[in-house]
């Protein structure tokens, strides 16, 4: 696990969209496993932008979202659908056809989580995957106890998580109580990860999934049984590491020996 704390968000999601560029420049064709939330739009923004000075071609790649609340159509204002849609799926040249975000609608949730688990293994398996950090530790919808073998599946929201979700939803009452979500062992098959994360509030979880025990109650700290983790911190959300400045100095030697590897980061 690599772990890299930027000055500033904007320098964070930099960083994340370059590591992505870089995979599409080595193969078009990739297969990108992407997050919802606040902390990865600087990413999306950075990448569009990436498309539309630089030409980016996303044309040939597959996406495979992480997950989507149950019973919000592709349409509703609050689906990750819909947040996909607005922050970069219609901003960029990728096809239709390639996108998959979870079914929220699906009438048998049971068979739709098997087929979405096929259609990844049919795209040949996730070559690069985006993530975000919950308040309490996990990735996609795993919450704390989800089982690190976990896959894609019916998962029942915490309280904590409902709570997190609130503010963006007129009525506490409206946020879902469940979603479809890729599990931990779907996630831990992806090929390279990148999870991302900024802000104080963040410090102290990200501190337990890096540096804290691998456990199934912080389910972001099984990235680190993965050979190919590059964990991307704002200067808030790595301040609790213990290791900090050991980060920063790996960080250092490799833009200075390597920099065509790092990009610009601020």
């Amino acid at each position: 696990m690599e772990i890299i704390i930027a000055d500033t968000y904007e320098g964070m999601s930099e960083l994340a969209a370059t590591m992505i560029e870089r995979q599409l420049l080595r193969k078009p064709n990739s297969v990108l496993g992407l997050a919802t939330g606040s902390t990865p739009i600087g990413t999306y923004q950075a990448l569009v932008r990436k498309y539309k000075e630089e030409g980016l071609d996303f044309s040939k790649i597959v996406t495979f979202n992480l997950d989507e609340y149950l019973d919000l159509s592709p349409s509703h204002d609050q689906s990750y659908h819909y947040f996909m849609d607005q922050h970069l799926f219609n901003k960029i040249n990728v096809e239709p056809r390639n996108i998959h975000v979870p079914y929220g609608h699906a009438e048998d949730v049971e068979q739709f989580c098997s087929w979405y688990e096929e259609e990844i293994r049919q795209a040949g398996g996730v070559d690069i995957q985006l993530l975000g950090i919950g308040g309490d530790g996990h990735i996609a919808f795993n919450e704390p106890g989800s089982s690190l073998g976990s896959r894609t599946r019916l998962k029942t929201l915490t309280k904590q998580t409902i709570d997190d979700n609130a503010r963006f939803f007129t009525n506490p009452e409206d946020v879902p109580r469940f979603a479809i979500t890729m599990g931990v062992g779907t996630i831990l098959e992806a090929r390279e990860i990148i999870m991302v994360a900024n802000g104080k509030k963040k410090a102290e979880i990200v501190a337990e999934a890096i540096e804290g025990p691998i456990t199934a109650q912080v389910s972001a700290s099984a990235l680190q049984m993965h050979p190919e983790v590059t964990v991307i911190l704002d200067a808030e959300a790595g301040s609790r590491l213990k290791r900090a400045d050991y980060y920063k100095w790996i960080f250092e030697e490799k833009k200075r020996l390597i920099p065509r590897l790092i990009g610009k980061v601020t």
